[in-house]
């Protein structure tokens, strides 16, 4: 291959779903050379990766594509987004509608959404094509990866036969759960493997959604079935009306060919109904986590590093976490205001978080239903199960309010002692270090949110001399930072701080009534340095 073929960036991008996208625009409106590789040229027609956060939807607002995304929306925008809980089939005598993520939109400056994920990649595509900084190259595969000390190298090919070689200063993989990125830079992956075939299937019925009816309109709708050994079965809406789609465990032997998939909605439902089914799929159950998301210049992202059954959404918003996680702290390293340490959080806080995710939330779930279904039965006791079933489908909203991932622990944020990087916490107004920074209204009337710059920047309710050591000292640094004044004593009560410091990702980094006795060794901790 001749040298003319080979092009320099400053980051490659194996893989181009969403948080490849993601990542490729927040790179490229950092200022950072990228170039993303996509093998498929056209989009995938599935309608999986539907239920979106309200922290990814904070993303798209900081791209300019919120009100892009919403655009799309195939649900009725008055549609409710969350779930229903039900007890043996679409039909039974037990259900729940427990609050879903509305309980905790206070605490966050979008309101989460609901589309298939080929319209997300679709309204992401079109941004990423407005970007100098973004070279797109779909319909490319790429074959090999490789690293050394001063760089990357990534060979590409596409159907015709066309090679190319791309070389950069870092290489992301954001190419799924086999990625080519992740065994080239030798991450074992390990997890939880639940030994249980799963199958899709995509549909269409105008007569379920007539079935349903009878319970609040909903989104998603989730059977609990004893003798599923705390697997769900689970239908979720791809529209009003006539589209859906299916998750159920299957038998191991199962097959697109020979297995009831007719048969298996309708006991599903509790009854039969005209359908007529546009695509089947089967999966493995399991949770599987990368060990590390790091090994070298070599990064991974989104199902390249963590993997799981679709429950609860996590797959494509933590994935999103990821990628906006890794890219102000590339930009911050190729920029040299960053140091390797920061490169090395990337892989402390969101290994950590998604171990947590995995292991004590996924497959604790699947088994705290397991036991649930296996001990309590309204054919044995009624009372008992009426009891233990209100119990675990409260209607106050705590079940969804104690998922707040966090960094407190991170080697880069001046948390708490002996805190530790989770998905588990507390929703606060409180700029805790750690913790994404809640959008409240400031003096001037502005949402602090949107006060934001896009590098650190220091909100301050006061405390003039320490703002200006602390200005100084990240002048002295070369940290781009801007600075907040802002006299509302209930802004001010409400995040329980004079001064804080808000990182690129939104997250609180440090905060306190003055400044630090040396400014210049808290700059250093939280840059890497």
């Amino acid at each position: 291959m001749q040298a003319d073929e080979t092009k320099h960036f400053q980051v490659i991008i194996v893989g181009g779903g969403p948080v490849g996208i993601g990542l490729a625009i927040d790179l490229a409106e950092r200022g950072i050379a990228c170039v993303l590789v996509e093998r498929r040229a056209d989009i995938q027609q599935i309608p999986k990766g539907q239920n979106l956060t309200q922290r990814t939807l904070e993303h798209f607002r900081i791209w300019g594509i919120a009100d892009a995304l919403r655009a799309e929306r195939v649900m009725p925008s008055d549609f409710a987004i969350g779930g229903v809980t039900v007890y043996d089939s679409l039909i039974g005598e037990f259900w729940a509608a427990p609050p879903g993520r509305e309980a905790v939109q206070t605490y966050f400056r979008e309101k989460n959404e609901r589309l298939p994920q080929y319209k997300t990649e679709d309204v992401l595509r079109r941004k990423l094509a407005t970007l100098p900084k973004a070279t797109c190259l779909f319909g490319w595969t790429a074959t090999s990866v490789a690293q050394d000390a001063d760089g990357v190298t990534v060979e590409i090919a596409n159907r015709d036969g066309e090679k190319k070689v791309l070389t950069a200063d870092y290489a992301v993989g954001c190419d799924g759960a086999k990625s080519l990125v992740r065994e080239a830079a030798g991450i074992e992956k390990g997890g939880v493997d639940f030994d249980q075939v799963m199958a899709l299937v995509v549909f269409r019925s105008r007569e379920l959604h007539e079935l349903l009816m009878r319970l609040p309109q909903r989104s998603t709708y989730r059977i609990m079935k004893p003798g599923l050994s705390g697997y769900w079965q689970f239908f979720g809406r791809i529209d009003v009306g006539e589209g859906w789609f299916f998750h159920a465990p299957v038998p191991a032997n199962a097959t697109r060919e020979t297995y009831d998939f007719r048969g298996l909605l309708h006991e599903a439902a509790g009854r039969p109904f005209a359908c007529e089914i546009d695509y089947v799929g089967l999966w493995d159950l399991r949770v599987s986590i990368a060990d590390r998301y790091r090994a070298g210049r070599l990064f991974i992202a989104g199902d390249a590093a963590h993997s799981h059954p679709p429950y609860g959404s996590f797959g494509l918003n933590n994935g999103m976490e990821d990628a906006v996680n890794l890219s102000w702290k590339l930009a911050a390293v190729l920029k040299g205001w960053g140091g390797d340490e920061l490169l090395q959080s990337y892989s402390d806080e969101r290994a950590a978080v998604f171990n947590d995710i995995g292991r004590n939330i996924i497959a604790d779930n699947i088994e705290s239903d397991r036991v649930f279904l296996d001990r309590y039965n309204p054919h044995r006791n009624r009372g008992e199960f009426e009891r233990e079933w209100t119990q675990r489908n409260p209607d106050d909203g705590t079940k969804v309010g104690s998922y707040v991932p966090n960094y407190e622990g991170s080697p880069v944020v001046a948390g708490p002692p002996g805190a530790v990087c989770a998905a588990h916490g507390t929703h606060m107004l409180k700029a805790q270090p750690g913790h994404h920074l809640t959008p409240f209204e400031l003096g001037s009337g502005q949402n602090a949110f949107d006060a934001l710059g896009r590098d650190f920047t220091l909100f301050a309710f006061g405390a003039a001399d320490s703002v200006e050591a602390l200005a100084a000292a990240a002048a002295q640094a070369k940290v781009p930072l801007k600075i907040v004044h802002d006299t509302s004593e209930k802004a001010h009560q409400a995040y329980g701080a004079t001064l804080f410091l808000v990182r690129p990702d939104q997250h609180v980094a440090w905060s306190g009534e003055t400044a630090p006795a040396d400014c210049a060794a808290l700059w250093a901790r939280l840059t890497g340095r």
